[in-house]
């Protein structure tokens, strides 16, 4: 049974560790270029707590599947601590981040984070089936996310009339 959860669950990551090319598209927000449009450090930033967030979703596969609940509630909890908005930002910087990047983008996140902290409180009350629920819901918010605002890194999530240049 672990075996196939954990099948499962790498059928759901795999979308997520996908890297294409680093090139913007900015067709895809109109003419918001959102995270492109961002200051270098900021985008460096961004880039971080995403690598850190990724690394963090694949330390819950085997730590799900072995019942260790503290190290998944560990995890969430850094997950749901690490927002770039909660960070040592500058009062510029954080203006910076609502004016460029679209509020569905902030929104989007900020529901990552939420989902962060309710599987947190899963894993503290050692809820197995919570902990896979809101899991998955995670790894959805993920995909949403990049299918919405990277397709420029995840060329494989565009949709097919996007490839083909369709806009409606």
């Amino acid at each position: 049974m672990k075996f196939l959860i954990c099948i499962a669950l790498l059928a759901v990551l795999l979308p997520t560790t996908s890297y294409g090319e680093d090139k913007p598209n900015h067709e895809q927000h109109g003419n918001s270029p959102g995270v492109e449009a961002l200051t270098h450090d900021l985008r460096d930033l961004l880039s971080e707590e995403m690598q850190a967030l990724e690394s963090g979703m694949m330390s819950i596969i085997p730590a799900y599947n072995s019942g260790n609940w503290g190290e998944i509630e560990s995890t969430a909890k850094k997950m749901n601590n690490s927002y770039i908005m909660k960070q040592n930002l500058t009062e510029s910087q954080i203006k910076e981040l609502h004016a460029v990047l679209p509020p569905a983008f902030i929104e989007r996140d900020q529901r990552f984070h939420y989902l962060a902290g309710m599987l947190e409180h899963a894993a503290k009350n050692k809820k197995p089936e919570l902990i896979n629920f809101y899991f998955s819901e995670m790894n959805e918010s993920c995909v949403s996310c990049h299918t919405a605002f990277a397709t420029h890194r995840f060329p494989a999530l565009l949709s097919k009339e996007k490839k083909e240049g369709h806009t409606h």
